[in-house]
């Protein structure tokens, strides 16, 4: 009985915690589809459009850039999106420019999966159905159903679709 109160209210907490979560990202993006759901704290920039039936477990977006978001796009948790990079070559300081920053987009296709604390660098798109496995760093386009994974990310197999 005590067992299945417990598990009720952590049930419930769970859910209180996806809704804020959800409601916080939804704030601040540029735009969201339908049946967005954040099961962990994510945070987003205004420059990100999510499209829909998108799932964060914990994302974090940041810099300048546009990031696009897909249909039907997982994430595992602790993931990180990085669009700004400073400026180190022909600028005003060493080791890197004082004034501004380079932004570069980042596009994720439909149906992408990132596993658990991957990273992906700005200028880089991820084409439909591909997967990134787990703690990955994608520095460079990854092409449509790849399997791709390590630092840097690399493919090494294609989905069977």
């Amino acid at each position: 009985m005590i067992l299945k109160s417990l598990k009720k209210i952590l049930k419930l907490k769970f859910r209180f915690k996806q809704y804020i979560y959800t409601k916080i990202v939804k704030f601040q993006c540029k735009t969201y589809g339908s049946n967005l759901k954040v099961n962990g704290k994510s945070r987003v920039t205004k420059n990100t459009i999510i499209c829909n039936n998108v799932n964060f477990n914990g994302m974090v977006i940041k810099g300048n850039g546009k990031v696009k978001i897909g249909n039907n796009f997982h994430s595992g948790q602790n993931c990180l999106m990085i669009t700004s990079f400073h400026k180190y070559d022909f600028g005003d300081a060493i080791p890197y420019d004082s004034k501004k920053s380079i932004d570069k987009d980042i596009i994720i296709e439909d149906n992408v999966w990132l596993g658990d604390r991957v990273i992906v660098l700005g200028g880089v798109t991820i084409g439909e159905g591909a997967i990134i496995q787990a703690g990955s760093v994608v520095v460079s386009d990854i092409p449509k159903y790849a399997i791709a994974g390590g630092h840097p990310a690399k493919v090494f197999k294609y989905r069977n679709i």
